[in-house]
């Protein structure tokens, strides 16, 4: 599928000019970010169709990854001291961050209220319809439901 952002929308975020691989890295960027935004987000199928801040949150991760692909959070030239954050398995790649991620999850539409089916484990009896069931296998409770209850 197409990126939600083309390589030129990236060059315009960053302050120096790309060579060939620099390029290369961006369009593969841009199409990883746009598949995980699909994931996350929804499957929109043209680019065009989708909410403005689906381009704004790939070019923001982009330019991230761009400006810092191995992900350092410290480097000192001294000591040779290298530092990545606690990004795990996502240092070195590009990726999106917690708001990032939730943004794009509430402009999906999906919730997490679910429906579920549910059944008793054990063998099945027929209850009288105008009582429910007690917790703990007690009498059950009397419950009406026509017009003339007597409560």
């Amino acid at each position: 599928m197409e990126p939600f952002a083309t390589l030129d929308q990236l060059k315009i975020r960053l302050d120096w000019t790309l060579d060939d691989d620099e390029e290369r890295l961006g369009a593969a960027a841009l199409d990883d970010l746009s598949g995980w935004a699909r994931h996350y987000g929804r499957a929109w199928p043209d680019p065009l169709a989708a909410p403005q801040l689906v381009r704004t949150l790939v070019l923001g991760a982009a330019v991230r990854y761009m400006r810092n692909p191995d992900g350092y959070v410290t480097s000192r030239a001294g000591d040779e001291t290298l530092t990545w954050a606690e990004l795990g398995d996502n240092a070195g790649s590009a990726h999106f961050n917690r708001d990032e991620l939730r943004a794009l999850t509430s402009m999906s539409g999906k919730t997490a209220l679910l429906s579920a089916p549910i059944s008793t484990w054990g063998p099945q009896r027929k209850r009288d319809a105008s009582y429910v069931p007690v917790v703990g296998g007690g009498k059950p409770f009397p419950m009406f439901s026509s017009p003339d209850d007597p409560w």
